[in-house]
């Protein structure tokens, strides 16, 4: 329990220091966000506000579960190491997305087809390293490996690159107002710190051998979030960029993977799956029948073109998601005590 605390504390403080330097740095050099034409109205003031605040959640995680080994004399694993690997290479994709948006002043970075090509990039470079280097599952799994279907190494790590490059855009698209995705985030990667320690202390019923290893990994990305969180929440003073949400969605889909719980990461993190869920259902409407569903898409945004303030939409839909991450973690515990012999 102490590395875990030491990691996320070392974590959060490396990222809140970390976001604030970047604030200043970017401010000096006049580097901001340019933003779409097509948003809502009042985040026209926004334009110019500092982004890649992601790379402080990286790094923060980083330093994190470095310093965790170092002053804990703590093994690391190669489970933790695959999921970080994921996490910094979609950081980098998402940070060579923001800088040409800063640099060239558009709101357009990567091409779909590049961003998308260098997702699958690590996310198959992840699976490859996971299947071959390391014990993980290759079941389909909700709660724990062995109650559904082997999907095979092919299966497993086709599965994996589509989990790993849908969740990142899942949480791309999230990310649209002052802190929605950064905390929705924390409540996401807190519940893989129940999971990664409660599958820890059952060794014997869910047959995870790095699960420790896991949750520490959780617990840096948890931290990490929560100091940049302190700088993006409204009125923001910088963005993730897609340095961040791209970076968060490869280390939520890398956890649930390699944690045997890929399935209830839709649980979890539902409302990242509601987010998307708007976005193809105004865009199959639109295209199928000419009329849109939404006032606009993601549904965040919907709202606030209802009317809602914008602070008012993030603590809505932090509150479900808070639920949603309750439910996630009740299912686990649930399927837990139905297991014949289990002992808390």
């Amino acid at each position: 329990m102490r590395t875990l605390l030491f990691a996320a504390g070392v974590s959060l403080m490396v990222s809140l220091l970390g976001t604030k330097i970047l604030i200043d740095v970017l401010t000096k050099r006049r580097i901001g966000q340019p933003i779409r034409e097509d948003g809502p109205q009042g985040h026209a003031t926004k334009a110019g506000t500092p982004t890649m605040g992601g790379a402080a959640i990286v790094a923060g995680a980083v330093v994190g579960y470095l310093a965790s080994d170092i002053s804990n004399s703590r093994i690391i694993t190669r489970s933790g190491l695959v999921v970080m690997f994921a996490v910094v290479g979609a950081g980098l994709v998402g940070l060579a997305d923001d800088w040409i948006k800063v640099t060239r002043e558009r709101n357009l970075g990567l091409t779909s087809r590049t961003k998308f090509l260098g997702l699958v990039a690590v996310a198959t470079t992840f699976a490859v390293l996971a299947v071959g280097h390391t014990p993980v599952s290759t079941d389909l799994s909700f709660t724990r490996a062995g109650a559904l279907v082997d999907l095979g190494t092919v299966g497993w790590s086709v599965w994996a690159v589509l989990l790993i490059v849908g969740t990142t855009n899942a949480v791309n698209l999230t990310d649209g107002l002052d802190g929605l995705a950064g905390g929705a985030s924390v409540l996401a990667f807190s519940a893989f710190i129940v999971i990664g320690f409660w599958a820890f202390r059952h060794p014997f019923n869910y047959g995870v051998p790095h699960a420790l290893d896991l949750a520490v990994v959780a617990a840096c990305m948890t931290g990490a979030c929560v100091g940049f969180l302190w700088w993006n929440a409204s009125p923001a003073q910088i963005f993730m960029g897609d340095t961040g949400s791209l970076a968060i969605g490869a280390g939520l889909a890398g956890l649930a993977l390699m944690n045997n719980t890929s399935l209830l990461l839709a649980v979890i993190g539902a409302l990242f799956v509601v987010e998307t869920l708007s976005v193809m259902i105004q865009v199959a409407s639109f295209q199928l029948f000419g009329r849109r569903v939404f006032r606009m898409a993601p549904i965040h945004h919907h709202f606030e073109l209802r009317g809602w303030p914008e602070t008012t939409v993030i603590i809505r839909f932090w509150i479900l998601s808070g639920l949603c991450t309750a439910v996630g973690l009740g299912l686990y515990y649930a399927d837990f005590i139905g297991l014949p012999g289990a002992r808390d």
